[in-house]
């Protein structure tokens, strides 16, 4: 297996912590290439799975990144060690985030999509954690950089989120209404929620709840779409839908 190794400093003298990302599958776009999406797998799994699901949806103008997480001890699992984005202990809205291991991983991201086509519009997607990292990933364009402070180097055009959460929400209001230019940025970006109320990993309030905070923070162009009786997974008329989305957005 092919690793990338990913640090991102705070500016301080204290060492950095070095990353090991697994896997990047890579699913190529099967008409002219208009659109490249990094998307991002769950906890415990990896990136090969859902290529495998991208390459049969028709979008034939998209190219699909999926790389695979780093593994590593996961609190909310007893400290076992798997493939994850960050750290999480139990969800909760007041709950300390993995800063660090969140910047990393969307740092790492980031420099997949840097070597992308100038021509070419630029998303990030992902499932639970995936999805987690997805919205980060947003809130660090809009603020223009990471929680370290460092710059944000990408232009993002869609961001899709499925079952998941905003990590680091609390205070995401404030840092974005200081700024005009990040206030700019949060009202380009379209953002898509999805998830199902039958969720028991991540509670369907945390999918609403993530949805209000990105509207209030002033991201104009969120849609929150709500699935009854689905659980934590997808179904295809969800990636219909996402499909749908994507198109109007990166494509047409």
């Amino acid at each position: 297996m092919s690793y990338t190794n990913a640090s991102i400093g705070s500016g301080s003298r204290t060492p950095r912590r070095t990353v090991e990302f697994g896997r990047t599958y890579v699913v190529r776009p099967k008409g002219k290439h208009q659109a490249t999406v990094v998307w991002l797998h769950g906890l415990g799994d990896n990136g090969s799975s859902w290529s495998q699901l991208l390459d049969n949806l028709p979008l034939p103008n998209i190219k699909w990144i999926c790389p695979t997480a780093p593994t590593r001890p996961v609190t909310v699992l007893g400290g076992f060690p798997c493939t994850a984005w960050f750290d999480e202990g139990e969800l909760s809205e007041d709950g300390p985030n993995d800063v660090e291991g969140l910047d990393a991983s969307v740092s790492h991201i980031a420099n997949l999509l840097s070597t992308e086509p100038t021509d070419v519009k630029l998303g990030i997607g992902g499932f639970s954690m995936g999805a987690a990292c997805a919205l980060y990933s947003a809130t660090c364009f809009a603020q223009g950089k990471y929680g370290n402070g460092s710059p944000y180097p990408v232009n993002l055009k869609a961001i899709v989120g499925l079952s998941g959460w905003l990590p680091g929400g609390r205070s995401l209001r404030s840092m974005i209404e200081g700024s005009q230019d990040g206030a700019r940025r949060a009202a380009s970006l379209p953002i898509l929620l999805c998830h199902g109320r039958g969720d028991e990993v991540v509670p369907y309030k945390f999918g609403e709840r993530s949805s209000q905070i990105l509207s209030s923070a002033g991201f104009r162009y969120v849609a929150f779409k709500t699935y009854e009786g689905l659980g934590h997974y997808t179904v295809p008329k969800e990636m219909e839908e996402v499909c749908q989305w994507l198109n109007a957005r990166l494509v047409a």
